[in-house]
């Protein structure tokens, strides 16, 4: 997203409009993290009002790839089936060394992680419309392009904000309980707020990046060229379209200069022939490693770009704003239903500024290191990682990714007691394929799941179900986990499933005698025996109230008779 261009001379004579009603959350841009965190909110019941300065999505492709992380956060949303015919469901990074001689392909767990494939090349056009195009669904979602923000006062009870469409000539006054800052790299929310960026830009580094059409490359991986004498990235993507990326030398071109069709020629002329005609997009732009100093500001949040930038080579940059969405959009709404306190929404910047700052790190890192220009510095990289692969935890650690930073949560709103925690606490629950109900019906476990809260309780007894029900715990949804291939088919009113194929599902059988306390976004919140079902409930009381009520409950806009205006409640 771009800035609006600043007014010269006179300023325009403005028609204002009579305050509209209070939306719950107004979220502020329209690329693909805004209109998730819509998604996401709209399927909770969230009174929510998306503006966004231009007059429709962008036409640009910058994201190029959603992992299998994002995938399962489109799931919840039910968006997984308008998502995945345009992407290619995708097999990971296969990376090149000097001379262009293979390294080592990178192909993550597969879907045996969180139920998709790993790693999906997409292009960002087609992603923003569908997302669009499925708001339709939401009736409690009100859409309005060609409207940017121009003002923001915070208040005991909402946020009252100035919005302005086309030439800025018609304002228009609002109240909103919040606002989510999705408005990119330049944002108006994060400027408004006077939040600073902290971190660093690499303006020597100019990169040429060119999207092409008709392309012959039909693989279903990326491929990161590190060699140093051109370091290249290739990213195939659907019906011909491709990605490539080149670190362009000194004197070749500026950031945002269109480049010559002769330069583009000859660096495409050892993948494939190309004509002007077949060049989508052609520019060149520097990267920047920058995070927001707080991802709060009382009723504000900052997402995606506005709150975090990264170089490209790990892939993470629109994903990490997909995850930001996921942890927040349900804490808001458990606040917005009288649920929780406002405590959960601190716990936003505590869960996710310290990951976003090890993602940062790690692809300023990877540049280095993949995309060297020093040719001794990338032979030795080159014969580090043969001899790494030549050992089994050396193999693994390359084509698992494991060099990824851990996406585990340690302070927020989790429970870990002890030293001994177990190490699901504060991570993803894993997604593996389930059987469920009489008639032993296939399923991915979130599908089981649904919405809100849940509690798995593993080979568990009705006395120890009775322990967790008077414990106060925020759970809504109820499972009982069978193991040791038992048949399914218990008197109960829970759900039952097992494992289906004794593989990414056996982790279950590991906890036997135990409850899994699962948070909306599918955060492990707790493991934990049922003697201590109470001692969970009292640490997460700091956070959320017990039980639960309906995750899909309407929630109305701060004002109307229900709304309970929490601020800073103590529950």
């Amino acid at each position: 997203m771009t800035e609006p261009t600043p007014a010269t001379g006179p300023a325009p004579a403005q028609a204002q409009t009579p305050a509209a009603a209070a939306p719950a959350v107004l979220i502020v841009g329209a690329g693909p993290v805004g209109l998730t965190a819509a998604h996401l909110l709209g399927s909770l019941g969230v009174q929510v009002l998306l503006v966004e300065r231009n007059s429709t999505t962008s036409d640009d492709a910058k994201a190029i790839s959603l992992d299998d992380e994002s995938l399962r956060t489109l799931q919840a949303a039910d968006l997984a089936g308008a998502v995945y015919p345009i992407i290619v469901p995708g097999t990971g990074t296969k990376y090149f060394g000097v001379g262009g001689r293979p390294l080592v392909h990178a192909r993550g767990s597969g879907d045996r992680r969180f139920g998709h494939p790993f790693k999906n090349p997409f292009a960002q056009p087609d992603l923003e419309r569908v997302l669009r195009t499925e708001l339709a669904r939401h009736p409690n979602i009100e859409v309005r392009f060609a409207t940017g923000l121009s003002g923001l006062t915070q208040l005991p009870h909402g946020v009252q904000v100035t919005l302005h469409r086309g030439d800025g000539r018609h304002t228009e006054e609002l109240t909103a309980g919040y606002v989510l800052g999705c408005d990119g790299g330049r944002s108006t929310v994060r400027r408004l707020l006077s939040v600073p960026m902290r971190g660093r830009s690499f303006p020597d580094d100019v990169w040429l990046v060119l999207d092409t059409l008709e392309d012959p490359h039909q693989e279903r991986f990326g491929m990161h060229i590190g060699d140093p004498s051109r370091p290249t990235v290739i990213v195939p993507g659907r019906d011909g379209r491709c990605r490539y990326e080149f670190l362009l030398r000194p004197g070749e071109g500026a950031v945002w200069q269109e480049p010559p069709f002769e330069l583009v020629r000859r660096l495409l002329q050892p993948y494939r022939e190309i004509t002007p005609a077949q060049v989508e997009r052609a520019v060149a732009y520097s990267f920047h490693a920058l995070l927001a100093e707080r991802l709060r500001v009382g009723r504000c949040f900052l997402l995606g770009d506005a709150a975090h930038m990264m170089p490209p080579f790990a892939g993470q940059g629109l994903n990490s704003g997909v995850r930001d969405a996921a942890n927040l959009s349900w804490k808001l709404a458990e606040v917005l239903a009288g649920r929780a306190g406002d405590a959960l929404l601190d716990t936003y910047d505590v869960e996710r500024r310290p990951h976003a700052q090890a993602v940062i790190d790690l692809s300023v890192q990877l540049g280095r290191t993949i995309m060297t220009t020093s040719r001794p510095r990338a032979y030795l990289r080159d014969l580090l990682v043969r001899a790494a692969l030549l050992t089994g935890p050396g193999r693994r650690y390359l084509t698992e990714m494991r060099y990824r930073p851990d996406t585990r949560v340690r302070t927020g709103a989790v429970v870990r007691p002890g030293r001994r925690a177990n190490p699901l606490v504060g991570a993803l629950l894993p997604q593996p394929r389930v059987l469920h109900g009489p008639g032993y019906r296939l399923a991915l476990l979130d599908d089981v799941l649904g919405t809100g809260w849940s509690l798995l309780g593993v080979g568990l007894t009705e006395a120890d179900w009775t322990c967790a029900r008077g414990a106060g715990l925020p759970y809504g949804t109820e499972v009982d986990v069978l193991i040791d291939d038992r048949a399914l088919g218990r008197v109960t009113d829970r759900p039952e499933i097992t494992d289906a194929d004794g593989g990414p599902g056996a982790f279950l059988q590991d906890l036997a005698g135990h409850f899994v306390l699962v948070r909306p976004d599918r955060l492990v919140a707790a493991v934990f025996p049922p003697h201590r079902a109470a001692r969970v409930g009292q640490e997460l009381r700091r956070f959320v109230s017990a039980p639960a009520a309906d995750p899909t409950a309407k929630v109305l806009a701060p004002g109307s008779h229900t709304d309970t205006g929490i601020e800073g409640a103590t529950l």
